[in-house]
């Protein structure tokens, strides 16, 4: 694989010094200025291990009220990397810092800093992954004022996929590690403009991590891109991520830190996120589309969950392409409140799942005791989706716990359709329980949104295109307290609405559809 990144990122050169003006105030060299790993030791030869040369260069600069630790061209093969308060850790073009590889055993004197311990009583809410930040590349806790920038690459090679397989072994194994950036309980972090390729586990793990910028980063990853767990204020900006295996990019709200804390305030802009080419080959250019099989999840999207224990509140997500990925996904099934999440400006093409997944669910993968959460104001606009799926769009709460408050305008699915009468008939099991991806439900019988247990809906120019013949009606409905449907436009030769137990009913300006109102109905379908 070297052969691509060499050509890319293994160039000569030191021009990226000269954009320290351009960061924001805690991205910038500070008046104590800049020190060279290579007067620390390294050597970046790819062979030697300079991890405890970069630390050596941030302990200096740490101690002399911070500034700028400057890694030039080269392939610097590290274990773990230590940040410090008030630190730039910059990555000049030709740069790589490379995860220095183990032994499939583990490695029991040395390698990569060893786990934390975590308290057994919350272990079991999330996965090893999330629980630990130690074992990682570059780590950095309870930290102010840090940042990593440049034009140089984080190449993950030796870390751990958080599972072992043929060539890397298992995250809990002694001197692995597993994600390439691990950050928890920090403020002022900015990460601009360098690339990640196999970041392990998760490229990036910021937990608690507040006032936190990521901006034009490109990721080629082999599992999570990023995984942004009970931080706030967050801007995530113009950055590109192929992760067929996981999520990109991945707003949480777990237990790791021991006590439920909300995400929020977060922004996502201008991203392109992907799930279906070779790992690697969005960095040389070459998109290489992975074969499809049973062994490749293509998954690549931007998601709000699964972990859920602190709630999301106030999450933007707009100007965004998904690229022959799973869909867009809302889920809480932890116990928290999601509200005020507005989505526009969505182009997604080659999806292989519903195109917008809302899940209100009793998972319920926390301390004994807490209520189910809720679901509510949720806004969304401007979305296109070309679909290889014949899944639905999914709103689906549980009963007692309506999703509320959504409302869906300028919405165009085309679906590839292909429904029959007996997919039709379905009444897909609730799996309240399950873990919330869409295809947990099974086949369902809508050919554009399935509707359960929710209230205050409103739909408006709302198309839903099949390219063959599809016999499920478009809008299913079920256990539904007020809905409104005005200028939606639905595939001929099916029923344009099912409706059971349904109260609130109204639509209108609906072609070749008179206009209904509907205060109750048991069941019925036109």
């Amino acid at each position: 694989m070297e052969g691509p990144f060499d050509r890319r990122f293994l160039l000569k050169g030191a021009a990226g010094i000269s954009m320290l003006a351009a960061l924001p105030a805690f991205g910038r060299a500070l008046p104590q200025g800049i020190v060279n790993v290579r007067d620390f030791g390294a050597k970046g030869d790819g062979s030697h291990i300079d991890s405890p040369a970069i630390d050596r260069a941030i302990a200096f600069a740490a101690e002399r009220g911070g500034g700028t630790v400057y890694v030039p061209p080269g392939r610097y093969a590290s274990y773990t990397i230590h940040l410090k308060s008030n630190i730039t850790l910059w990555l000049d073009r030709g740069a790589t810092l490379l995860a220095a590889s183990v032994p499939l055993t583990g490695l029991p004197n040395g390698g990569y800093d060893a786990a934390e311990p975590q308290d057994p009583a919350i272990a079991p809410y999330q996965d090893y992954g999330h629980n630990h930040w130690r074992n990682s590349l570059i780590h950095g806790e309870g930290l102010h004022d840090i940042a990593i920038c440049g034009d140089g690459l984080i190449w993950g090679k030796g870390l751990s996929r958080g599972h072992p397989d043929k060539d890397r072994p298992a995250a809990e194994l002694p001197g692995v590690g597993n994600k390439a950036i691990a950050l928890k309980n920090c403020r002022n972090v900015a990460l601009r403009d360098f690339s990640i390729l196999e970041g392990g586990h998760f490229a990036l793990l910021a937990t608690g991590v507040d006032n936190l910028l990521i901006d034009n980063l490109t990721v080629d990853t082999n599992r999570d891109g990023f995984d942004i767990d009970c931080c706030r204020n967050v801007r995530v900006s113009n950055c590109t991520l192929n992760t067929p295996y996981d999520d990109a990019i991945v707003p949480k709200s777990s237990y790791a830190l021991g006590y439920p804390r909300a995400t929020e305030n977060v922004t996502i802009t201008n991203c392109h996120v992907s799930g279906s080419y070779v790992v690697g080959t969005l960095l040389d250019g070459t998109f290489r589309p992975l074969a499809r099989n049973r062994d490749t999840w293509l998954l690549g999207r931007i998601k709000c969950g699964t972990e859920s224990n602190g709630g999301f509140k106030n999450i933007t997500i707009s100007n965004c392409v998904f690229d022959q990925c799973w869909g867009l996904a809302l889920e809480t099934v932890d116990g928290a409140v999601m509200e005020d999440v507005t989505i526009s400006n969505i182009a997604m093409r080659g999806c292989h799942s519903p195109a917008l997944f809302l899940r209100l669910g009793r998972r319920m993968r926390g301390p004994a005791g807490a209520a189910v959460g809720s679901m509510r104001r949720v806004l969304i606009d401007n979305v296109t989706c070309q679909s290889g799926s014949m899944l639905p769009s999914i709103i689906a709460g549980v009963a007692g716990h309506p999703v509320e408050d959504v409302q869906i305008s300028n919405i165009f699915i085309d679906q590839p359709g292909g429904g029959d009468a007996a997919m039709a008939g379905i009444d897909p099991p609730a799996k309240e329980e399950d873990y919330p991806d869409p295809d947990r439900f099974g086949p369902l019988p809508a050919s554009g949104f399935f509707i359960r247990h929710a209230r205050n809906l409103d739909l408006s120019h709302v198309e839903v295109r099949t390219r063959a013949t599809d016999a499920r009606p478009a809008f299913w409905l079920k256990h539904v307290e007020g809905f409104d449907g005005s200028y939606l436009k639905m595939p001929g030769g099916a029923d344009a609405f099912r409706l059971e137990h349904v109260t609130g009913f109204r639509s209108s300006a609906i072609r070749d559809l008179p206009d209904r109102r509907i205060d109750t109905v048991g069941m019925v379908h036109f």
